[in-house]
């Protein structure tokens, strides 16, 4: 963990690594807010599968495809890889469509899409934290995204028994959501002590 925060430290202390993190720390933060709401508001309707419980779960991947167009905007000039960005994109995109289509035949099948999107989403996304390990704070997005894998499995079982419910995607989200949050602190204590 100390080695982490010292090439986090001298990472952040170039001109040229303060900018892509600042941009990530921004985002994770947005990230946080927006799965701490949506979770909120998928539990009010989680018990069924209405139309505004359709919307929101179509509306979380399509709002995963924003982040990644707005991570690549600060990766590429910055030469940082992008692959696992274009890959986690096309994924939430497919996850959209699979979803609206999923929320008509009943919450398994939305539990199944959602499942296979979290294994496939969990494991670019701990590849490309394992990326970025040297801008600091990743290591709560490795953990997340390793959490996602196994999350994801246990959504295509649950889709099989008799207590299927949504009310689990609320909660894997609100956790994802803390993940992005961890991780933008831990982003502004390695600036804050390149500063220091």
């Amino acid at each position: 963990m100390d080695t982490l925060t010292e090439s986090a430290a001298a990472t952040a202390s170039s001109p040229a690594a303060a900018s892509p993190a600042a941009a990530l720390r921004k985002l994770y933060f947005l990230r946080f807010a927006f799965a701490a709401a949506w979770a909120a508001l998928l539990l009010t309707t989680a018990g069924t599968l209405t139309t505004l419980t359709a919307v929101l779960l179509v509306a979380y991947p399509l709002f995963d495809v924003g982040c990644a167009v707005a991570d690549l905007r600060s990766a590429r000039p910055e030469g940082r890889p992008v692959r696992g960005l274009y890959v986690n994109a096309a994924l939430s995109t497919l996850t959209a469509v699979g979803l609206a289509v999923a929320a008509t035949s009943g919450i398994p099948a939305v539990l199944r899409v959602w499942g296979a999107w979290a294994i496939t989403a969990g494991l670019v996304q701990l590849a490309v934290g394992v990326a970025r390990r040297g801008l600091g704070g990743q290591w709560a997005m490795i953990a997340s995204g390793g959490i996602s894998t196994l999350a994801g499995a246990s959504f295509i079982a649950q889709a099989g028994g008799a207590d299927a419910s949504l009310s689990a995607l609320a909660g894997y989200a609100f956790l994802g959501g803390v993940f992005f949050l961890v991780s933008a602190l831990r982003l502004g204590r390695a600036g804050g002590a390149a500063k220091g």
